[in-house]
């Protein structure tokens, strides 16, 4: 089935393990992607657009950048995200940047962008990738909860205000997920990541914690039309486990 043929859609943190398989389920159901990150060499897509998503300038520029690429845009994910572990006496001024400019602004700034191009085409669909921890705070990731709350927050907002214009708006909520960037993390606390992902996998009713195609199929779902009732959901993708 070709959920997506004649489609095109926008992916940031098309690099990352998620992203990459989202790119890889939009492509397979027909979708023409443009992908961005900081580096998209080797990522199969239609269009490659690289850059900084700290940068106001590009963040701003990319729904217009894939438009062009793609000839429109019916889809977009925000999927970029950054990890600030700690307490908030332990965010120092450039973890709190990073995350902002990443987890909040950019997505923020890429939605301003790509809902009037979308209302112009009589519609399309933006998913966001939040966190069950924005939903349900845990310990120890103080800016990290805080921003994954302010793009579940502002998906809800998004959902209300553009759903008159076909617009559907909504947010995936993962739990941990087995990506590169979950592996460096235990890798720099110390852990071996093989090691370490089982441990955690025992912690999740289902018995692992997820794999980037599990949050993928999910996104794939909310961009299509069978979601096509939803607006300004948070969708929970987390095998069971509580955040805790």
């Amino acid at each position: 089935m070709s959920y997506f043929q004649g489609k095109t859609a926008l992916v940031t943190g098309a690099a990352g393990g998620i992203g990459a398989a989202i790119v890889k389920r939009l492509r397979s159901e027909g979708a023409r992607v443009a992908v961005a990150d900081r580096d998209v060499a080797g990522i199969d897509a239609e269009a490659h657009l690289p850059g900084n998503l700290l940068e106001a300038a590009y963040a701003d520029g990319l729904a217009k950048a894939a438009f062009d690429a793609l000839g429109g845009l019916d889809i977009v994910v925000n999927n970029a995200g950054v990890i600030t572990r700690g307490a908030v006496t332990s965010t120092t001024d450039a973890d709190w940047d990073l995350s902002l400019g990443v987890n909040v602004q950019a997505p923020f700034r890429v939605c301003r962008s790509a809902i009037p191009m979308m209302a112009g085409r009589g519609g399309g669909a933006i998913v966001n990738v939040s966190s069950c921890w924005g939903v349900r705070p845990g310990p120890n990731h103080a800016v990290y909860c805080m921003t994954k709350a302010a793009i579940a927050s502002l998906t809800q907002c998004m959902g209300m205000d553009h759903a008159h214009q076909n617009i559907r708006i909504n947010a995936v909520c993962p739990n941990e997920v087995n990506t590169p960037m979950l592996r460096t993390g235990f890798v720099k606390r110390g852990f071996d990541p093989d090691t370490a992902v089982a441990e955690l996998g025992k912690t999740v009713p289902l018995g692992r914690i997820a794999e980037p195609e599990d949050i993928a199929d999910v996104v794939v779902f909310l961009a299509s039309d069978a979601a096509r009732y939803m607006c300004g959901s948070l969708v929970e993708v987390n095998g069971g486990k509580p955040v805790g």
